[in-house]
């Protein structure tokens, strides 16, 4: 459901789509991802959504975000808020959706077609929209995992969906497992 001559824009909904692939068992390999969608269209641009801890030393996406800022995605971040639920556990909060949907509504009159990488039914209004401006939209999840990471409504709203697990060898990479350390073994000398 792609032509060459086509202009194309990637939204990625980057907490859902980690979830998906993780779901699956597999990282997604972000500049294989790029080069197959420059394959498959002229990509104009590749937005990554994603909210933040500003407050922690290390953050574990920061490389992630560095990364992909050095290589041909717009990053869109915004500083995720952190609480304690009423049973005391610690939780972050950081929905990028209306950034995301605002860039997609801006962007929609320059691009023939939107791939979103997001299985979340509060983007079915946006697909809408888009498609009554004339904009084709994919949208990339999965239904293989339990539960589907992907709402039944966002799916048939599409004009095209496209399974996460069909693109894993294509875009993905095996997951990094922690490595342990051998251990050292002391010798007695004679």
């Amino acid at each position: 459901m792609f032509y060459k001559d086509e202009r194309l824009a990637l939204f990625i909904d980057g907490s859902n789509l980690y979830a998906a692939a993780k779901a699956l068992g597999f990282d997604i390999d972000y500049k294989l991802l790029r080069q197959e969608f420059m394959r498959r269209g002229k990509l104009l641009r590749a937005f990554y959504y994603t909210a933040l801890l500003e407050n922690d030393e290390y953050s574990p996406i920061r490389p992630l975000v560095d990364w992909l800022h050095y290589n041909g995605f717009t990053m869109v971040t915004k500083p995720a808020k952190e609480y304690t639920d009423s049973m005391g556990r610690r939780k972050v909060k950081g929905n990028m959706d209306i950034e995301l949907a605002v860039d997609a509504m801006e962007l929609a009159p320059r691009v023939d077609h939107i791939v979103l990488f997001s299985g979340d039914g509060d983007f079915r209004p946006l697909v809408a929209s888009l498609q009554r401006q004339g904009v084709r939209v994919s949208v990339v999840s999965t239904i293989r995992s339990q539960p589907p990471m992907i709402s039944d409504d966002l799916r048939r709203q599409a004009d095209n969906f496209i399974e996460l697990e069909e693109l894993k060898d294509v875009i993905g990479r095996p997951p990094r497992e922690t490595q342990v350390q051998p251990r050292s073994v002391a010798y007695a000398a004679d």
